[in-house]
């Protein structure tokens, strides 16, 4: 029941992420896409699920947001084709705001696919260093990386050639620069999270252990 919570927690803010990322707000005269509020909140998530159930399950849930993110795309490209009602004015709105350059949507799967690994996978690199120490460490040290290889995989693959290279790395930086500030005030979040959930889900096994345990 905890797993399938934080599951949805971290899927949803997937989907809402893309779906909200077509608003550009100004942060602190930054101008970024509205998602980038929402979709830092994934790596949280991931992280919890790690320290709680493992590399491998929070593996599979990364696999479940891909699937839930390309289910969202397939369903509203098909309400997109299907012929609006004749007294609806309201189709070229749709399509401004939910109309997907497929070019954006492969850079997001890639980035969100290829970033949320490397998270699973260096969250647990630290945790065999630290031997399951310093919480604040691997949450940190795991996203700060995953996020800079989302940003740089996901500005790179949807704007390289369509933007002067100047903006293209005024972009990077500055989206990275967000997520950065708010993977660091997510750490009491994770600890919370973690404090709250450990006592009520099986033990991990001890380090260097846990290619033995089968599901």
């Amino acid at each position: 029941m905890i797993l399938a919570i934080l599951a949805t927690l971290s899927t949803t803010c997937l989907l809402v992420a893309n779906i909200i990322a077509v608003k550009l707000v100004s942060i602190g005269g930054w101008v970024v896409p509205a998602g980038v509020i929402a979709y830092p909140l994934t790596f949280l998530f991931t992280d919890v699920i790690s320290e709680l159930y493992g590399r491998r399950i929070a593996s599979r849930v990364v696999w479940v947001g891909f699937g839930a993110n390309l289910l969202m795309v397939m369903l509203v490209f098909g309400g997109r084709l299907l012929p609006p009602a004749p007294f609806w004015d309201g189709q070229p709105a749709y399509e401004s705001i939910l109309g997907m350059v497929p070019r954006i949507v492969l850079a997001s799967m890639a980035a969100y696919l290829i970033s949320q690994h490397h998270d699973v996978f260096a969250f647990h690199f630290w945790r065999r260093k630290t031997k399951a120490r310093f919480l604040w460490l691997r949450n940190n040290a795991s996203t700060m990386v995953s996020q800079g290889l989302d940003t740089g995989l996901f500005i790179t693959i949807a704007f390289w050639g369509t933007v002067p290279t100047g903006i293209l790395l005024n972009m990077l930086l500055t989206q990275y620069v967000i997520k950065l500030a708010i993977a660091v005030c997510d750490t009491p979040f994770c600890y919370l999270l973690v404090a709250l959930l450990k006592d009520k889900v099986k033990p991990l096994p001890p380090i260097g252990t846990e290619a033995l345990v089968k599901d």
